[in-house]
């Protein structure tokens, strides 16, 4: 059984949240009664989630972010502070992948994936976490990473270097924190296969991503948000890591 009591009213930012992982986190925390903030690209996308549930936007708030940008970055965050007054949980979930190998990639594509996936995610925290420290310093940062940043499957090794420097970052801002006596924490969670668009864009084919999907019983982005959610309901003494979490077929 999961409790959310502590964190309702309190206000958790999700980037990558109009679609996929980052849309099922949003929606169930504005279940479990926090502010939401979801920022992504596609801003309409993510108003359309919650129009029924909450008309007048009372609960949520909806903002247009390039997180290759790190001007929008930084205007998303004021936003959120003009307006609410900052956050006390952050879900970086925004991320991408390309098929773009060592060998043969297009450079911007690594490019993208390491604005996205590292630097976006860095900017992020640093400001996130500097709204927790002055909101009473017992806010929550969870990043959603990645098995590949466990293991190389295949030739994506640019795209898995991000998420093992997901893995980089959590211990290395756990280590920071603990040295500034901060009540904060930091989690990640690493998924395997999900059944969003993330693996049609990968491959850049929807056809190999029905095909990957039909394999076996793949997880479900409200799989996810149910692991994020048990993270955050852990009592404040209880600091989840890393949870790797594949659907019970997936051999790899």
């Amino acid at each position: 059984m999961t409790d959310l009591t502590r964190w309702q009213g309190k206000v958790a930012l999700v980037t990558g949240a109009s679609s996929g992982i980052g849309a099922a986190t949003l929606q169930r925390l504005f279940d479990e009664g926090l502010f939401v903030v979801g920022a992504a690209r596609r801003q309409e996308r993510i108003a359309a989630l919650l129009k029924d549930k909450d008309p007048e936007g009372k609960q949520h708030m909806a903002l247009g972010v390039d997180l290759r940008d790190v001007n929008d970055i930084q205007k998303m965050f004021e936003t959120v502070r003009q307006q609410m007054g900052g956050i006390d949980v952050l879900i970086n979930c925004a991320g991408l992948g390309h098929d773009a190998p060592l060998l043969s990639g297009d450079a911007e594509h690594w490019r993208e994936m390491l604005d996205v996936n590292v630097l976006a995610l860095c900017i992020c925290t640093q400001e996130g976490i500097k709204d927790m420290r002055e909101r009473g310093d017992k806010g929550h940062v969870i990043h959603v990473s990645s098995m590949s940043g466990h293991r190389v499957p295949g030739s994506s090794g640019v795209y898995s270097a991000t998420k093992f420097a997901v893995r980089s970052l959590t211990e290395g801002l756990r280590n920071e924190l603990r040295a500034a006596n901060s009540h904060i924490r930091i989690s990640a969670i690493s998924p395997a296969y999900v059944e969003t668009d993330f693996v049609s864009h990968y491959h850049r084919s929807e056809e190999k991503a029905q095909e990957i999907f039909a394999r076996f019983e793949v997880l479900q982005p409200e799989d996810i948000a149910d692991a994020i959610v048990y993270m955050l309901s852990c009592p404040p003494h209880v600091q989840v890591h890393d949870l790797l979490v594949r659907a019970t077929e997936q051999t790899s």
